[in-house]
């Protein structure tokens, strides 16, 4: 059962997490997905009295305006409102206004801080499968804040992945960049942080 659950996390961390267009110049594509908990689907469903349906997990996923800045401004160009695998959760995929640059956020809610700190520590072996030339770090975000820069996997493009718990939240931040124009550890740093915030204050407000 061990060696399975690996193996899935491994095949759903190399999902390509933002294609390319065909003149290769501008990110497109859908969001990327988190691995799946290491649980049955059954474990893994919420523990609050509310349903899947009544919980919007997607008002915790961060906004444009978090986003931009003086260089950049970005706009969401596509959105799920659940978690991969039909887990709860949700993910939106953001591009700048010259679609040189892309961010993808997808959160997902486990049943507790446990579960997603364990699903958290078992896709760090599959980090290079999605991000490549790159060794994953510790970064001081949420609980185990893990990130990784290098290329994404085609090579097309320098790429950045974050990954960090915040309670029964597992958050996957991906940033995808021209070659030469890798976005910066501080940028990503505080993005992670924002995400971080958002889900500490809805989701006490939701409990």
């Amino acid at each position: 059962m061990r060696s399975r659950s690996t193996a899935a996390l491994a095949a759903l961390m190399c999902v390509a997490a933002i294609g390319c267009d065909s003149s290769g110049t501008g990110p497109a594509g859908t969001v990327p997905s988190l691995p799946a908990s290491t649980t049955s689907s059954a474990s893994a469903a919420p523990t609050t009295a509310k349903t899947d349906d009544q919980v919007d997990y997607s008002r915790l996923l961060l906004q444009p305006g978090d986003l931009s800045d003086n260089e950049d401004t970005f706009t969401e160009q596509s959105s799920t409102p659940s978690g991969p695998d039909g887990l709860p959760g949700a993910s939106a995929l953001f591009v700048n206004q010259d679609d040189t640059r892309a961010i993808a956020d997808t959160i997902v809610i486990y049943p507790d801080a446990a579960t997603a700190t364990r699903t958290l520590r078992d896709a760090l072996p599959a980090f290079g499968t999605t991000i490549t030339g790159a060794t994953p770090r510790p970064v001081p975000v949420g609980t185990d804040g893990t990130m990784a820069v290098g290329m994404s996997k085609d090579g097309s493009k320098a790429a950045t992945l974050l990954l960090f718990t915040e309670g029964p939240a597992l958050v996957r931040l991906e940033f995808q960049s021209a070659l030469g124009d890798v976005t910066t550890d501080q940028f990503v740093i505080n993005i992670g942080k924002m995400q971080q915030i958002a889900l500490r204050t809805g989701l006490a407000s939701a409990g």
